[in-house]
């Protein structure tokens, strides 16, 4: 059986990755032709949640607390683990997988690209672009990316005419049979159980809560609709969305003299998973189907609806629109299609494919602006374009809508089904060659050693200051759009000492090394066992510089024994040509624990007789050499 690794949101996730996850690994499962391994972004390694899927599924998160704590310090190292950076090595090392499917936001993938088994198994990178121009990361790293699949064909298109005709569109997948027209007589006991006149007309927006989502747009749209043609009938918005973040939605809608009335939105139970549409007054209020105190709550990433669910709320609408300034796929514009409504959809990014012919999408009107910081082309939806839109849609006869919806689901069905999506991946799988990869130290070989010990210069800009400290400490470019960046230079503004923030970058830097490329302390051994001492001084110049003073005095109170001397690399040259120094070796965290150098119980140690003067009494005894030193404790305690 061909082993398959996916990097993406857990199918358990209610996210656009993670309901297209469900479906793909539910299809493929069925086959039972593969051995199915998902790598859960943001969910800790072993989150007993993981065990209730069929296949096998792991997390993305370290599940030690320290270890987390540590990488959550930084906002770019906790962004880059949540997806899956600090663990994927293990994980290929590990499971050995035959092609590995990294889906998620080009940035969510980019760390896999450069690793040596990348190009050795079948890996395809299979990502959301939204805006032009396409994000310089996504271009740069075309040529490296020998199987690079795009969810809509606008950035597949752009690709094209940047000269990488390689890539290709493969859409994210939907399990179809979940999405359907009710009968009529259904939908009508829906709108009588939810308080709702069986002849209103609803228009519906299923989103999630965030800034593309043109929500304001959607608002003035309506009320203008609402002001010039004055329908003569009940008319609502149906918000399905988390009302506590993004978008104060009820703010918004007396700014365009709404009444909040006409606004309705999803609740469900998190206790008996029941669900109402209703007007919207707050969060965590008590359910009327099973008593629940605070259990209701308006659905998000955490806690949604079921798939039934979601297609009965789909059956509440008339018409749904679907305003945005950009986005991958808009997975929602499919269901709404599939249910058989007719969908308004902004013509620009991955819209302007849900708009061609044949879809039976009406196009909405935009205007573009630029991103602020990004500088990305986005869309702002016409508010007269919705207006008009609606009005179209309002005065269709139901034969009218019939015909049009049944397009509609069509046209999702042949695109979008994970039937149509899983079989061209079946395919794929089962014609690509075997590859032999042996897997061996997987870890280490595509980790990049880090320099704990670069010489960072005074810099008087905190800007360049930081971003040389990702840059020569931790070996990797940060740009000021980056979250840990903004974390940093927050830090630096709020008077956090400059010191402090170095030495976090140089601890991480020195971890990172010691667990990708460990340091043997015989490897820097000569054949000289018993005859050995070591004196410890890593820092800085002066005191190593300092130290020489003591180095003839050492020979002459122990001549049987060899000097050692553990520094950092960068102060190597001091010490070359010291006639008293038999060999300078590279300092590591290692020699900061005296017993281990000099052994204790089974270990027998590497040294006779260890000095470690940069540290403390209280961090560990020094001055015990396994009763070997000629040190009279008596007179130095005296003196």
């Amino acid at each position: 059986m061909k082993k398959l690794l996916f990097q993406t949101d857990s199918s358990l996730a209610k996210t656009g990755f993670g309901r297209n996850a469900k479906a793909l690994l539910s299809y493929l499962y069925r086959t039972k032709k593969y051995e199915i391994i998902q790598y859960c972004c943001g969910t800790d390694y072993s989150n007993p949640i993981l065990k209730t899927t069929p296949w096998k599924s792991i997390g993305t998160l370290p599940d030690d607390p320290a270890e987390k704590q540590r990488i959550g310090q930084d906002p770019n190292q906790a962004r880059a683990a949540s997806y899956g950076a600090h663990l994927v090595d293990k994980v290929v090392e590990e499971e050995k997988p035959d092609f590995y499917f990294g889906i998620q936001d080009i940035w969510g993938t980019e760390f896999a690209i450069s690793k040596g088994w990348f190009n050795k198994i079948h890996s395809v990178i299979w990502t959301t672009l939204d805006s032009l121009p396409i994000l310089p990361t996504a271009v740069t790293n075309a040529p490296k990316i020998e199987n690079y699949w795009i969810w809509s064909s606008f950035a597949t298109k752009e690709l094209h005419q940047l000269g990488h005709s390689h890539v290709k569109t493969m859409h994210g997948c939907i399990e179809t049979d979940h999405f359907y027209r009710l009968g009529e007589e259904e939908r009508k006991e829906l709108r009588i159980k939810n308080n709702i006149e069986e002849d209103a007309f609803i228009v519906g927006f299923v989103f999630r809560n965030q800034l593309r989502k043109s929500v304001p747009n959607l608002l003035e749209g309506y009320a203008k609709w609402k002001a010039k043609y004055k329908p003569n009938k009940k008319t609502y918005l149906l918000f399905h969305t988390y009302w506590k973040e993004g978008w104060n939605i009820h703010k918004l809608a007396k700014e365009y003299g709404l009444d909040t009335q006409e606004i309705l939105t999803t609740h469900v139970c998190r206790s008996c998973g029941a669900y109402k549409i209703k007007e919207y007054k707050g969060e965590e209020i008590d359910c009327p189907q099973c008593g629940k105190e605070k259990s209701q709550v308006t659905p998000n990433v955490s806690y949604g609806v079921r798939e039934d669910q979601l297609n009965e709320i789909y059956n509440f609408m008339d018409v749904y629109c679907h305003p945005f300034t950009s986005g991958g796929q808009e997975i929602p514009i499919q269901e709404a299609k599939l249910t058989e409504l007719i969908t308004l959809v902004t013509d620009y990014s991955c819209g302007e494919e849900s708009c061609e012919e044949g879809s039976a999408s009406i196009p909405l009107e935009w205007s573009e602006y630029r991103e602020h910081q990004t500088e990305f082309k986005k869309a702002s939806t016409c508010p007269v374009s919705i207006s008009n839109s609606i009005q179209q849609v309002y005065q269709m006869t139901p034969e009218e809508r019939r015909e049009q919806g049944a397009i509609a689901r069509q046209w999702a069905m042949d695109n979008f089904s994970v039937e149509v999506i899983g079989k061209k991946i079946e395919e794929f799988i089962d014609n690509a060659p075997d590859k032999n990869y042996d897997f061996k130290n997987t870890a280490s070989e595509n980790a990049v050693r880090n320099n704990p010990h670069a010489s960072i210069p005074h810099i008087e800009s905190n800007s360049e200051w930081v971003l040389k400290l990702y840059k020569d400490i931790l070996v990797t470019d940060s740009h000021v759009n980056d979250d840990g960046y903004k974390y940093w230079m927050s830090q630096l503004e709020n008077k956090a000492p400059r010191k402090q923030i170095e030495d976090y970058f140089r601890r991480v830097a020195a971890e990172h090394n010691q667990k990708h490329f460990p340091l043997k302390i015989e490897d820097h051994l000569d054949d000289d066992e018993g005859k050995r001492m070591i004196y410890v001084m890593p820092e800085s110049a002066v005191d190593v510089f300092l130290s020489t003073a003591l180095f003839k005095s050492l020979k002459l109170k122990y001549p049987e024994y060899n000097l050692y001397v553990a520094t950092n690399p960068e102060n190597f040259h001091i010490l070359e040509g010291n006639e008293h120094v038999h060999k300078v070796i590279p300092y590591n965290a290692q020699f900061d624990n005296t017993l281990y150098l000099e052994g204790i119980g089974d270990h027998k140690g590497f040294f006779e007789i260890a000095f470690t003067p940069h540290l403390s009494t209280q961090r560990t005894n020094n001055y015990v050499h396994n009763n070997k030193d000629r040190i009279d404790k008596k007179a130095l305690c005296m003196s």
